[in-house]
């Protein structure tokens, strides 16, 4: 087992590290005006296809050929396009643990990278999946244009990403209306957070994280030569996928 190490700041990965040796595990977000959420822990970034939301099962229909698996935590979405579709497929996460943890699950290519400092070269892929919410790690809109900018560079001239989001908006807790309002007080979207993992004596570094509705998602990926084909809604939860073209 690997012990913590001095300044070691990946709470998310300890979680995935723990829940793979088969320990008791669970994840803990705090948000910036003090929210703290929890969850049931990762046992979602294990989960095997058939305990995927509906909308991600007929999303992940439409990937294709050299794929790059944004944010692949324990490699769910990334090992599945491997072995079950036969996928070129590249995971990347800026989590040392969760890399690891994906390579001893049998993930072939994994890579430790910051999304915000990807730079492949031209027509690298033909599919860019961010499942897991992952568009929220576009941070904010303008970077998001900026990312999704050189992503048009790093992909085939027919390639698609697969992102889902949530939309921030369809919530009636008092905390998120309030976020919300204090974000728009200052020109922020609604749904730009700003959060960190805590998990037993680990505590994560701040990061940005965007949640946007599906008409926000459009302004975004305007001008960036782009555009949005479809959306895959989950009727019971906030949650949808976008298919987002060239």
């Amino acid at each position: 087992m690997r012990r913590r190490e001095t300044g070691d700041r990946d709470a998310y990965g300890h979680e995935i590290w723990d829940f793979y040796n088969k320990l008791p595990a669970y994840e803990i977000i705090e948000r910036d005006d003090g929210f703290i959420d929890t969850s049931t822990g990762p046992v979602a970034y294990f989960s095997e296809f058939e305990n995927w939301l509906r909308i991600e099962k007929a999303a992940i229909k439409f990937a294709k050929g050299r794929v790059l698996d944004v944010g692949c935590g324990a490699g769910r979405v990334a090992i599945y396009l491997q072995n079950e579709k036969e996928l070129d497929i590249l995971g990347i996460d800026n989590s040392p643990l969760a890399i690891k943890v994906s390579k001893l699950r049998g993930l072939k290519k994994a890579k430790l990278l910051d999304f915000h400092k990807i730079n492949f070269p031209p027509t690298s892929f033909d599919t860019v999946v961010m499942f897991g919410n992952n568009f929220g790690l576009f941070s904010n809109p303008a970077l998001a244009k900026k990312l999704l900018k050189k992503l048009h560079r790093m992909t085939s001239d027919d390639a698609t990403i697969i992102c889902q989001s949530v939309d921030p908006y369809k919530t009636d807790n008092p905390d998120h209306l309030a976020y919300q309002r204090r974000n728009k007080k200052i020109g922020k979207l609604g749904g730009e957070i700003r959060i960190r993992a805590r998990y037993r004596m680990f505590i994560g570094s701040w990061f940005e994280y965007l949640f946007v509705s599906k008409e926000e998602m459009k302004e975004i990926v305007m001008g960036t030569d782009w555009k949005i084909g479809r959306f895959f809604d989950d009727a019971e939860r906030p949650f949808y996928i976008a298919m987002i073209s060239k």
